[in-house]
């Protein structure tokens, strides 16, 4: 299990047997470094997700950024692969030419595309590697604050819509319906669809059913 300890600026690692390990970042250390380890830092990393090569990517939420980072032996080398630390905008673009504001989510596709809860923006980016350098596109717009990602076995990329109360879905053409919830109205009521109530539903994941859980 990879967690993001959010206040302490580090990444941690969980084994199956629950011992802990921060693999990256210094505690209550925040900056925006790249390196190995300990030399690395984050400021209020909000999100992390899995590639199938076993590589992490991780919202730098307080950087404005998105981090790569690689297993080297038993140390973790650290990489900025798009935005620039410490601002906040909405460019797409290659790497540190693009930019993004507050992301929150992250999850990965078959294809190891990057996808991203870009909140500040209210917009879903996707990162491609081209190369040696990854680029930046915006998949959707249609969004309220999306805070949590996932990417089913389906091929969609499902969706917490924090400031809608809402649950969507995308689907790999861009489309986007909501699956749970109803906009702008919040609540706890149990129900199908459009009758379910969400209250800032902020992270979620999905199953190899395609059951979607969300806190």
């Amino acid at each position: 299990l990879y967690v993001t300890d959010f206040y302490n600026d580090t990444i941690r690692q969980v084994t199956p047997a629950g011992v802990v390990t921060t693999l990256a970042g210094l505690a209550l250390n925040s900056g925006a470094s790249d390196g190995t380890g300990s030399d690395a830092s984050f400021n209020n990393p909000a999100d992390v997700a899995v590639d199938s090569a076993g590589n992490l990517y991780v919202a730098d939420y307080g950087n404005h950024i998105i981090r790569q980072m690689t297993p080297a032996g038993t140390n973790w080398v650290v990489t900025t692969i798009a935005g620039v630390p410490g601002v906040s905008g909405f460019l797409n673009g290659a790497g540190t030419a693009a930019e993004v504001a507050y992301p929150e989510g992250v999850t990965v596709d078959r294809s190891n595309h990057v996808y991203v809860a870009d909140t500040g923006n209210a917009a879903i980016r996707k990162l491609t590697l081209v190369g040696t350098t990854w680029q930046v596109t915006t998949v959707s717009q249609n969004f309220s604050g999306p805070t949590g990602v996932a990417m089913g076995p389906d091929g969609n990329l499902y969706v917490a819509d924090y400031y809608s109360h809402t649950i969507r879905k995308m689907t790999p053409a861009g489309a986007v319906t909501i699956l749970a919830g109803l906009t702008g109205t919040s609540g706890s009521a149990d129900g199908t669809g459009t009758a379910a109530r969400f209250y800032y539903p902020e992270y979620l994941a999905v199953d190899s059913a395609t059951n979607i859980f969300v806190a």
